[in-house]
């Protein structure tokens, strides 16, 4: 996510000195313990450690102890002060170079398992950030949005494929504050996408992981308004939720077990899990069935559906041989080219033509994901040029686009059952790019999926907040696949 710990209306005055209202840089909740280190610095200068403080809800932490709160939520929702003693208080009006350095991990997005007892080695999440910015006492109004789109096609009887769409298509703007849960999905139904929604758990939910009532009945009124279908419900596993140790087997099962009966509470047929370790879905195959559920594992770049590891899980469900065990075929898996939004980001980051054609030709080769991100930053050393300057994007580019060839997904399409229909850019000519979206429907229908294809518009990983709506580019591209099914249909 480029929109970082801090925006143009972060700096507050404070009674204690200032403050920064601080933005969750991803686009998903956290545990508090998931912060690492918090460094700010003023005009140059750097305030010291023991003069920060970091509020949420009224409470206040020293930065030594957040990595011991992993009890704390930090949701996607809130901005936490990042409160600075001083002994002449900032006034309104007051403007100042202000810089953020954080360093966070994922929680979820496990490298390494720990060894005898030990913590695991997590995706970290680094930020370095410099603005100028004039002190406020509250954040700005978000801006309004309206919804502008013809009426869609109709849907019938013979598209193969019901359309929705994941909210995390809407990551940034609802973590800025653009929508609250009730106006997003209003807003949705105004563009007339749908019946079909699907959340991130941990992206929506206040009270994560569990589901409050409070969410059930916003959820069930939403509904019942606008004639919903609830399709799948994300589930991540938090196994570096604690700083000291990875959870342990009988945590991952409780931690799983209390999103499976959440996905139940809200009405959802599927959960997508992100674990698939035998030992662990031999323990939540009984909850599944108690529960009526299917569990869907996700086959997401730089993997396809004949990648050593999921082959592994191939061989896992073999030997399980449940019907509720299958995949989520997410299309980032099986692009053609890489993304115009990505490639505009690297290019705001400093790449110049050269530079991006080498990144194109590097991604097209066979290499595996590690080499590609190896011969690229090479390259870039070699040209005197920073790593560092692309953030994540030298790594983004790799490992969240593959170029499987589509046709792979026939070779477990009777085990598919939900569609990441992922895409980044709808063009001029109402196309995606940098993925086959023809050719895809019709590998599909073919194989004879009737599922959901659920948008995931995955965009707001390169492009700034406000670039583009992404829920038009949702609607564009629901046209794109209502017209590609009636063309399929009619070979």
């Amino acid at each position: 996510m480029p929109n970082g710990l801090i925006q143009q209306d972060s700096l507050r005055v404070h009674p204690d000195g200032f403050a920064v209202a601080l933005t969750l840089p991803w686009y998903r909740s956290l545990w508090l313990s998931s912060v690492g280190t918090l460094g700010l610095s003023i005009d140059g200068a750097e305030i010291p450690a023991g003069d920060l403080r970091f509020e949420l809800d009224g409470v206040q932490y020293g930065l030594d102890e957040l990595p011991e709160q992993s009890e704390t939520l930090w949701f996607l929702q809130e901005h936490p002060l990042l409160v600075a003693r001083r002994a002449e208080p900032f006034a309104l009006g007051e403007t100042h170079e202000v810089s953020i350095a954080g360093d966070l991990r994922l929680p979820y997005m496990q490298i390494a398992p720990g060894q005898d007892g030990g913590p695991g080695k997590y995706v970290p999440n680094i930020v370095r950030q410099t603005l100028t910015l004039t002190a406020k006492d509250a954040a700005d109004a978000a801006p309004a949005l309206v919804a502008a789109a013809a009426p869609p096609p109709a849907a019938t009887d013979d598209d193969p494929f019901k359309l929705g769409l994941t909210l995390y298509s809407a990551s940034a703007e609802f973590r800025a504050g653009w929508y609250d849960f009730d106006g997003l999905l209003d807003r949705v139904a105004d563009l007339g996408i749908g019946p079909g929604i699907e959340i991130v758990a941990s992206q929506v939910l206040p009270t994560y992981p569990v589901v409050s009532d409070e969410f059930l009945n916003t959820w069930r009124a939403a509904f019942d308004r606008h004639g919903f279908d609830a399709s799948s419900f994300g589930a991540n596993l938090d196994m570096g939720r604690r700083r000291d140790r990875d959870m342990t087997p009988d945590e991952e099962f409780e931690f799983s077990e209390l999103m499976f009966q959440g996905a139940k509470k809200l009405g959802f047929p599927l959960v997508r899990i992100q674990s698939a370790k035998p030992e662990l879905l031999r323990r939540l195959l009984p909850v599944a069935e108690r529960l009526e559920l299917k569990l869907a594992y996700e086959i997401h770049a730089p993997m396809g559906p004949n990648h050593e590891a999921i082959l592994k899980v191939r061989d896992t469900y073999a030997e399980l041989d449940s019907p509720l065990l299958g995949f989520v075929a997410d299309f980032s898996s099986t692009m053609h080219s890489m993304s115009p939004t990505l490639l505009r980001a690297v290019q705001r980051a400093g790449l110049d033509d050269e530079a991006l054609d080498t990144l194109q030709r590097i991604w097209a080769t066979d290499a595996t994901m590690r080499e590609r991100q190896e011969e690229f930053i090479g390259y870039l050393k070699g040209r005197d040029f920073d790593p560092g300057r692309l953030g994540s994007f030298a790594h983004l580019a790799f490992n969240m686009h593959g170029h499987v060839d589509p046709r792979e997904w026939a070779d477990i399409m009777p085990q598919i059952m939900h569609v990441h229909a992922k895409f980044y850019d709808i063009d001029e000519s109402g196309q995606e790019p940098a993925i086959d979206y023809p050719e895809h429907v019709r590998v599909f229908v073919e194989g004879g999926y009737r599922g959901y294809w659920s948008s995931e518009w995955e965009g707001h990983a390169f492009a700034e907040l406000g670039e583009v709506d992404p829920l038009l580019l949702v609607r564009r591209q629901h046209d794109l696949i209502r017209a590609s099914m009636r063309v399929a249909l009619t070979v």
